[in-house]
């Protein structure tokens, strides 16, 4: 990457956005952070505000915004279920009027732009591992449609003003990322066993824990971010980023127990609706085209996201 480009990261105080702000920043950008702080922490950006190539905007995305910036990610969008069920008219709002938004600005100041979409556009997908041609299997109608619908309408947008407008887009489909700054009430599987594991309480399994999840060490979703976002322009995606490595939920559950020294036991809950059975993706196209693949082996990350929230708790 050339130095000393204009970044904008939006939802940069998220849990994804923290991260890649500081990377850029210490690879020597200017970054230009924007967040309105609905599922976004302060905390998360504290030891960032006194850097001189930081800034900070608190802005909410489905209004427009004018910058001027060499790059954009557009990460902002709640991400847990409980967050986006929270309020889904506005999560869906923020996916498509956010998306339409960044674009227009990317058109205006042409800047190449970056779109955080999700797993979530393959629904309970029917074919397994996930590769980036699969067009998915999801219920349009159903509690989760607001983040799956709006990600695959945001994904939608970004093709038609790379067709339309010759944007240069990229669009990076992020399965289950864990790490620091997650959340503690996000809802999301690994921050729930840590808290539930660190706090003695009963680890909350949904079904009988046989779905299988696929998790990726934070910074190295991060890198898979920043080689993407280098490829050439007539490289659009979308490209799978995640870990390969298949778990199920109760082999997750029963690491947590272990690596905590909990005494927690595990509950069967009911399966939420429209709960994806199977989760892993394809990475043969980030091998090839980016030369990435996760490195980070699921313990060593867990030691890391353990000690945050140890400290979050204050245990």
């Amino acid at each position: 990457m050339a130095q000393n480009k204009r970044i904008l990261i939006t939802g940069g105080s998220g849990f994804l956005g923290s991260h890649l702000c500081a990377r850029l920043l210490d690879a020597g950008h200017d970054v230009l952070c924007v967040d309105n702080y609905f599922t976004g922490r302060k905390e998360n950006i504290r030891h960032l505000l006194h850097h001189p190539c930081f800034e900070v905007l608190r802005h909410d995305v489905t209004f427009p915004l004018y910058v001027e910036v060499d790059e954009i990610y557009n990460l902002a969008c709640p991400a847990s279920p409980i967050h986006y069920q929270h309020d889904p008219v506005q999560t869906t709002k923020t996916s498509v009027h956010g998306a339409i938004n960044m674009l227009g600005l990317a058109k205006r100041i042409k800047a190449k732009i970056m779109q955080a979409s999700t797993s979530e556009v393959y629904g309970d997908p029917s074919i397994h591992p996930q590769v980036e041609s699969y067009w998915g299997n999801v219920n349009p109608i159903g509690p989760r449609a607001c983040y799956d619908e709006g990600k695959r309408c945001a994904e939608t947008l970004f093709f038609d003003y790379h067709r339309q407008h010759k944007l240069r887009i990229k669009v990076a489909r992020i399965f289950n990322t864990y790490g620091p700054n997650m959340a503690i009430n996000d809802g999301r599987v690994v921050s729930n066993f840590i808290v539930q594991a660190l706090k003695g309480e009963d680890i909350t399994v949904y079904g009988e824990g046989s779905q299988t999840r696929s998790f990726c060490y934070v910074d190295d979703l991060v890198e898979g971010f920043i080689r993407l976002m280098a490829t050439p322009d007539d490289f659009t995606g979308p490209m799978n980023l995640g870990n390969p490595g298949e778990f199920t939920i109760l082999e997750l559950a029963e690491t947590v127990i272990r690596m905590t020294k909990s005494k927690s036991r595990i509950v069967h809950n009911p399966l939420p609706q429209d709960d994806p059975t199977q989760r892993q993706p394809d990475i043969t196209l980030a091998r090839q085209v980016i030369g990435w693949e996760p490195k980070t082996k699921l313990e060593d990350g867990l030691v890391k996201t353990i000690d945050f929230f140890r400290k979050a708790l204050e245990l």
